[in-house]
């Protein structure tokens, strides 16, 4: 198969799963590539990190879970692609799945991503904590670089105009828990009332009671609030106490208009070195990745993702990623890690391999309106439990969902349009859908309402049907 905007198949999926930029590590093979470890937090050990996956399947479900309605396992494991929640957690659209492992096909990178946020101290911080404890033995991570350039004139337009101009309106973020576990990732300004958007597991450790911090290129510091965060799509909202009154926010582009070949830029703070600038490409778009940050019961996040070959590392995660023109075309959340070798090992890749991810910032603008306005994300959903297997050609409606209980939601979308169990969906309007997980990337690129036309395949036939999403408002 091959990705919408290119049209030749696209080579299989690296070795290893993709890794979020800012979260905890998880298990060795597959490196976080997010945040940076706090100075004074030390990096866990290889053998002291969470393995990056899914829980164990249900019992009775060898290999399988149910799938996120809304897009995500329930908080019990089973993951959810757009429904309401219900007896049993189900949240309108479950999926069940095999043992993680790298997609093919299409060139999905559906598996366990690391996230940009590195953890640090006992939580795990994986190949990003090592990577900086190995080569920071003073144990502090973050370095702020110049941000000017002497009495030197960029021209407008040029990378470093636009890296001037946007440099001032990120900020890096410190997330600790109460017992001082915690680490450092990435955000922007999105309003002149102090909000500022990044990643879900860029804050994570703050959200029971922790402690968040924000600071700008200029050295000032501001202690910050959590204003929503949504695990799912892996977006956050935080907010400046006590914030200047001459925030600037960047400007936001139009994702959808992007192409491949466009250029790229990136601004975070990988392995703590805030405010680094690099450059890169789209070097695809709408491309299926999952990530977890390897915490014990996390749900996954999916997104439709805009993948960039400008350097990503841990770090970066939350981090806008810039237009030509300066505009946010998405936030920076995930890499795509080397096989082998995991915290450290011999044969791992930590950093940068040139496959970031980001996701598209029509869909993060939506969500964090959202979450500013409520405080709670919504998901759109179809209300059907998918099939996680890859083998498929497409996303499996199962024989039942979560708990034993039906895999189509009686009333929802699925259902008034008549789909059934054991249809395979195969494409969402114009996109192909070749897994589960793909179709819940796509399924939250929409808004609850939208109207799609699902492609699906019934006893050897094509059968195509409208629906309008249904919708829900998730806790997280």
């Amino acid at each position: 198969m091959s990705t919408e905007n290119e049209g030749t198949a696209v080579p299989p999926a690296p070795s290893a799963p993709p890794v979020p930029v800012d979260a905890p590590a998880p298990a060795p093979g597959a490196a976080p590539e997010g945040h940076a470890p706090s100075a004074g937090n030390p990096a866990p050990t290889a053998g002291g990190v969470p393995a990056a996956q899914l829980p164990p399947a249900p019992p009775g479900q060898p290999g399988a879970y149910p799938a996120a309605e809304a897009g995500w396992p329930a908080p019990a494991g089973p993951a959810y692609m757009g429904g309401d929640g219900g007896a049993g957690g189900v949240w309108g659209a479950s999926y069940q799945q095999p043992a993680p492992k790298p997609k093919k096909g299409r060139g999905g990178l559906v598996a366990a991503i690391l996230v940009a946020a590195l953890v640090a101290g006992g939580v795990g911080g994986g190949i990003g904590y090592q990577l900086a404890k190995n080569e920071n033995s003073s144990g502090s991570t973050t370095v702020a670089a110049a941000t000017s350039g002497g009495d030197v004139k960029s021209s407008s337009g040029s990378i470093a105009a636009v890296a001037a101009k946007a440099l001032p309106s990120t900020v890096t973020i410190e997330a600790a828990s109460n017992n001082g576990q915690g680490g450092t990732g990435t955000g922007f300004v999105f309003d002149t009332q102090g909000h500022i958007i990044t990643n879900n597991h860029v804050v994570a450790e703050a959200v029971d009671g922790g402690k968040l911090t924000a600071t700008f290129p200029n050295g000032k510091k501001y202690d910050a609030e959590i204003i929503g965060h949504a695990q799912g799509y892996d977006v956050a909202v935080i907010k400046l106490k006590n914030a200047p009154s001459d925030l600037k926010p960047l400007p936001l582009g139009d994702s959808d208009q992007m192409v491949v070949g466009d250029t790229t830029i990136a601004i975070g703070a990988p392995f703590g070195l805030s405010n680094t600038v690099t450059t890169g490409i789209i070097s695809a778009k709408n491309r299926p990745v999952a990530s977890s940050d390897g915490a014990s019961g996390s749900r996954p996040s999916y997104m439709s993702a805009l993948q960039t070959d400008a350097s990503i590392n841990p770090g970066n995660s939350g981090g806008p990623l810039l237009d030509a023109r300066g505009a946010v075309i998405g936030i920076n959340s995930a890499i795509q890690s080397t096989a082998s070798g995991g915290l450290g090992g011999s044969g791992g890749q930590s950093g940068s391999i040139g496959l970031g991810f980001a996701i598209p910032i029509n869909q993060a603008k939506y969500v964090a309106q959202e979450l500013i306005k409520t405080g709670k994300p919504v998901y759109a959903k179809i209300g059907a439990s998918v099939s996680l297997e890859d083998s498929v050609g497409g996303a499996k409606i199962t024989d039942r969902g979560t708990g034993g209980s039906a895999s189509v939601e009686t009333g929802g979308p699925a259902d008034k349009a008549g789909l059934k169990p054991g249809d395979v969906i195969t494409k969402l309007d114009d996109r192909v859908i070749d897994s589960g997980p793909t179709l819940i990337g796509e399924i939250w690129t929409h808004k609850p309402g939208d109207k799609v036309t699902i492609t699906y395949q019934r006893d050897g036939r094509t059968h195509t049907v409208d629906l309008a999403l249904g919708s829900r408002i998730g806790d997280n």
